[in-house]
């Protein structure tokens, strides 16, 4: 019966070791810069192994259907003129002609010119949450990415936010991004007028964006909607 006892004992301690190997524990900041807490991020977002080629094909995928397709031109039928017969077809010695807007004219159509087409380049949804999380994870194994309690003012003060950042413990100042949650109109305020930084909602994050910056600042309750982003929530309850 002993024996029996130790091996559930043991059996749970392994899977209390497991669950607390799930998570990659991370301090969260306050606005003077010093850490309050720490909690445990989820591997499955910020402990994914570096792709580069997923990256690249995610990201092409991306650029190219944020291109408009402006390029047209208008063919004969659509050039404005030429709706008369220019001269007689016989009698005056030149060549036939049957419009002044004819391809081989001047002013006339085009042919075989571009069109605008709206053709889409598609990537699977998981495909495209394998590459965001390598972003992430990309980030985070970097120190370039930091977790703050809270950037909440009461009026908008671009001053306060400025000393904000300089006491915040970024490993590069370069460009910054700063994610944040809902309507958070007196910390974008407040923000936005500094430079080399950029203000996005959760909602509107894409993985250019994390790539292009040098540091990322996320609130908590910005991270929060992140992992609801990825149905983490769901997954840890099933």
């Amino acid at each position: 019966m002993e024996n029996k006892k130790k091996t559930t004992n043991t059996k749970k301690v392994k899977k209390e070791t497991k669950q607390i190997d799930k998570g990659l524990k991370t301090p969260i900041f306050n606005r003077e810069g010093e850490a309050v807490k720490s909690i445990l991020l989820p591997k499955e977002i910020f402990g994914q192994k570096t792709n580069k080629a997923l990256l690249a094909q995610v990201i092409r995928i991306y650029l190219a259907n944020q291109r408009p397709p402006t390029a047209s031109t208008k063919t004969r039928s659509e050039v404005a003129g030429g709706g008369r017969k220019p001269h007689r077809q016989k009698g005056t010695g030149r060549a036939r002609a049957g419009s002044i807007r004819a391809p081989g004219r001047r002013g006339g159509g085009i042919v075989f010119g571009p069109q605008p087409t709206a053709t889409l380049l598609k990537a699977p949804k998981k495909m495209r949450q394998k590459a965001f999380s390598i972003a992430l994870s990309d980030k985070y194994t970097e120190g370039n990415i930091l977790f703050v309690d809270s950037l909440e003012f009461k009026q908008p003060k671009t001053k306060t936010a400025a000393k904000i950042l300089t006491k915040l413990p970024l490993k590069k100042r370069g460009k910054i991004l700063l994610v944040l949650y809902g309507d958070s109109s007196t910390s974008s305020k407040s923000f936005r007028n500094l430079e080399n930084i950029k203000i996005k909602k959760i909602d509107d994050l894409n993985i250019l964006d994390l790539l292009k910056a040098d540091s990322s600042i996320f609130t908590l309750d910005a991270l929060e909607k992140l992992k609801e982003r990825f149905n983490y929530g769901n997954k840890q309850s099933d």
